[in-house]
């Protein structure tokens, strides 16, 4: 939904610009050393050792998942309330996605539900992915354990979380591979692109070989299956600069989010839940409603973009009607989640804009499992 006011802004600018300009009169506009230096960079910001370029976020994921050794015949535990690319990725490595539910305050993985999950299958799982959704890390030091437990590889889907932190330590550098994206509407941008990340440099040189058509160097020796999943060197320059502006975007996003929050306090909306320890970068600001439909039309009625993020899990989509599976908080909060602007560009004018339309002007109605709901069903 658009409008006066807009879900999403990219921000970019001379600095982007300049950098273009200096890779494209180098001639060196495909993989090179550009990426190389993004790459570095990338992954010094997320506290890791290692970083591995790709074209795209779904990529990035895909060529995690190969590099810790997920393959043909292995079952991958996700969320079932994500973008589709989670699964798809899963899927493209040869695996099966199986979901465990979801907490209805954080939207990310109940480590309860994924406890559960992992028991019900008789611990017949390689791998899971878990989402930071939003931005909001997910509760990393139980998932931790949990796949320690029961020996699974950890792989975090970051895509949403350029700049969260779980107990002052950056997502990213948590799980044993980490995958994010560089899409226009994400927290920074390439255009295009994404990223791994690891500490672990056997799964490193898996990754950079996976998106350089299984070579060994950069020679003529393929030892593996790859694809061309590549960043060019115009997008990490583009990276690079927006690296360097990240900070400041991420600070821009949690002011307006603590605006948010403070309007928004005596409304019926659920609004973002952050545990302590939990640093969220608020590549969006969801709220929970009993109204949706209604919510988007009275916003677009006053010239306030919003965005449903995702309208249906995963396991509800066409392309996943082969799975047997079901998620009922996450199946319940799909029905209920709005996203509200929240990016960097937007003025302090246009934060209490959308803060006091939400709270004077826009009927809403208490989500189905809050305690306002419950509370007015106890009084019919």
């Amino acid at each position: 939904m658009t409008g006066d006011i807009s879900i999403a802004s990219p921000v970019l600018g001379d600095e982007e610009l300049d950098r273009i300009e200096s890779v494209v009169e180098s001639g060196m506009i495909a993989d090179g050393p550009e990426v190389r230096t993004f790459e570095s960079e990338f992954a010094d910001y997320c506290d890791a050792d290692h970083g591995v370029a790709t074209s795209n976020g779904t990529t990035a994921l895909h060529t995690a998942l190969e590099a810790v050794g997920v393959g043909p015949g292995d079952r991958v535990l996700t969320t079932p309330f994500s973008f589709v690319a989670t699964a798809n990725a899963i899927r493209f490595a040869g695996a099966e996605p199986v979901f465990a539910d979801i907490d209805p305050e954080t939207f990310n993985l109940d480590p309860e539900r994924v406890e559960a999950t992992l028991e019900s299958l008789d611990s017949d799982v390689q791998a899971m992915v878990v989402v930071h959704l939003y931005g909001l890390p997910a509760p990393m030091g139980e998932l931790r354990d949990i796949a320690d437990d029961y020996d699974v590889a950890l792989v975090e889907d970051a895509a949403q979380a350029h700049g969260a932190e779980y107990f002052d330590t950056p997502v990213g550098s948590l799980g044993d591979a980490a995958s994010f994206s560089f899409y226009p509407t994400k927290n920074m941008t390439t255009g295009e692109g994404g990223m791994v990340v690891t500490d672990d440099e056997t799964v490193a040189q898996n990754a950079a070989s996976f998106v350089n058509h299984g070579r060994e160097t950069d020679g003529y020796r393929h030892v593996s299956l790859g694809h061309n999943f590549r960043m060019t060197s115009v997008a990490a320059a583009m990276g690079r600069a927006q690296l360097e502006r990240l900070p400041g975007f991420i600070e821009n996003r949690r002011s307006n989010a603590a605006r948010l929050d403070e309007l928004l306090a005596d409304t019926d909306a659920a609004t973002p839940t952050v545990p302590d320890g939990f640093d969220h970068s608020y590549h969006q600001y969801t709220i929970r409603v009993g109204n949706r439909d209604s919510v988007v039309e009275q916003l677009d009625e006053r010239g306030i973009g919003c965005g449903i993020y995702y309208p249906r899990c995963i396991h509800d989509q066409p392309a996943y009607d082969f799975l047997d599976a079901r998620a009922p908080v996450a199946e319940r909060v799909a029905e209920q989640a709005l996203s509200i602007p929240v990016h960097p560009s937007l003025t302090e004018a246009e934060v209490e804009r959308v803060g006091t339309v939400l709270r004077d002007e826009v009927t809403i109605v208490p989500p189905a499992g809050t305690r306002a709901s419950t509370a007015e069903a106890s009084d019919d």
